[in-house]
């Protein structure tokens, strides 16, 4: 029998979806937001198993993605739905491989290899345990809040004032906003998450776009105590495009090495970019010829964070209070999925959400990345 390597069975698959398959309506969407998920998942078989031909594929490899993902949820990575989701991305290519005579059974389907999965349950009752209580968000948010206030005096210039309103607006954000840490922030591992941007903002609508846990863009609703510190520290940062990041990295190697592949990629050669980064700082260089730089890591937001806690004294059993979705009772708690009308039909968000009551605070896991990537990491 003729090798099937996964990446063109995939290729195969995807075609197929994208066109709409006999297999229902949405077909083509659910191919945009597969592929992402059946080509890390084929490095990883790769990179991890050095499996390349479907007919290789055992139930033990299935099993062994499984652990991959309940280690990934259990480090921060990912919740346990969306461990689950990217599971069954992946058995139900295999069923559509079963179903295409390609494969006599369905590896992913076999119970040992589910067994391994995380449950929701579990994540649920290690959330209830989190420390942030009402009274400990308060004490957070009140003490960056006086601090963003304090920098608008004289004693303070520009890059501290935009330090201390950017802290403002990322606790403001968790606290107020239904948007999780995961789709505000870059998770490196996850090639569509790279962190929201200032195009993703409509403060006419009061809305955030953002690539929710369905993998599927999503409108989320910003309360005005979202919106106000976010507005602010948007003026003191003064984007020069829109595709910049609402939190850009302040991690210099990495604004480095953006700044030296978009200018390589515009036609200059290393002498002359050598020449502009001796003159200017990479930030500098950056703002100067609009070049985006990387979004702040959930690594670096967890950093901040843990920094921010320790400065206000705010603290649970002596360890800090970690950012899963900072829910506090002004939470606004809608969202939709989003679509691709003009910024006068994305009002209809408003409109929909007056009869929506607003919920008790809840807290949900912000993605984490591995502390393997630490390079990325801000430590201030």
């Amino acid at each position: 029998m003729t090798e099937v390597s996964i990446t063109d069975a995939v290729d195969t698959y995807l075609q197929r979806k994208a066109v709409g398959d006999p297999d229902g309506p949405g077909a083509g969407t659910y191919a945009s937001n597969a592929e992402s998920v059946l080509r890390r998942w084929a490095e990883w078989l790769e990179d991890e198993h050095e499996i390349r031909s479907l007919f290789a594929l055992e139930t033990a490899h299935m099993r062994s993605y499984a652990d991959e993902l309940r280690d990934r949820t259990e480090r921060g990575a990912y919740t346990a739905s969306t461990a689950g989701t990217y599971y069954a991305v992946v058995r139900a290519f295999l069923s559509w491989c079963v179903s295409g005579g390609i494969l006599e059974t369905n590896p992913a389907a076999i119970e040992e290899a589910e067994d391994a999965l995380p449950t929701a349950d579990t994540y649920e009752e290690r959330d209830d345990r989190d420390g942030w209580t009402a009274e400990r968000r308060r004490e957070l948010e009140g003490y960056v809040r006086e601090r963003a206030l304090e920098s608008s005096g004289e004693a303070f210039d520009r890059n501290e004032r935009c330090t201390r309103l950017r802290e403002y607006a990322m606790v403001a954000l968790l606290a107020h906003s239904d948007v999780r840490g995961a789709e505000l922030f870059r998770v490196p591992e996850d090639d569509r998450r790279t962190g929201a941007t200032w195009d993703d903002v409509d403060f006419y609508t009061g809305t955030i776009r953002v690539l929710g846990r369905s993998q599927r863009l999503e409108d989320v609703l910003l309360g005005a105590a979202a919106r106000t510190p976010l507005r602010r520290y948007r003026v003191v940062l003064d984007p020069p495009s829109n595709d910049w990041p609402v939190f850009p990295t302040r991690h210099a190697p990495s604004i480095a090495r953006r700044v030296r592949t978009v200018l390589q990629d515009r036609g200059h050669d290393e002498d002359e970019i050598d020449t502009l980064m001796a003159e200017s700082t990479a930030s500098e260089v950056a703002r100067e010829r609009s070049i985006a730089p990387p979004a702040i890591t959930a690594e670096g937001a967890r950093s901040v964070l843990r920094r921010l806690c320790e400065e206000a004294g705010v603290d649970v059993d002596g360890d800090y209070l970690t950012p899963r979705g900072v829910r506090g009772d002004g939470a606004v708690g809608y969202r939709r999925e989003a679509s691709n009308s003009s910024p006068a039909l994305r009002a209809s968000v408003l409109e929909q959400s007056i009869a929506v009551p607003e919920r008790q605070p809840v807290f949900e896991t912000i993605d984490s990345v591995d502390s393997s990537v630490r390079d990325d990491t801000e430590s201030n």
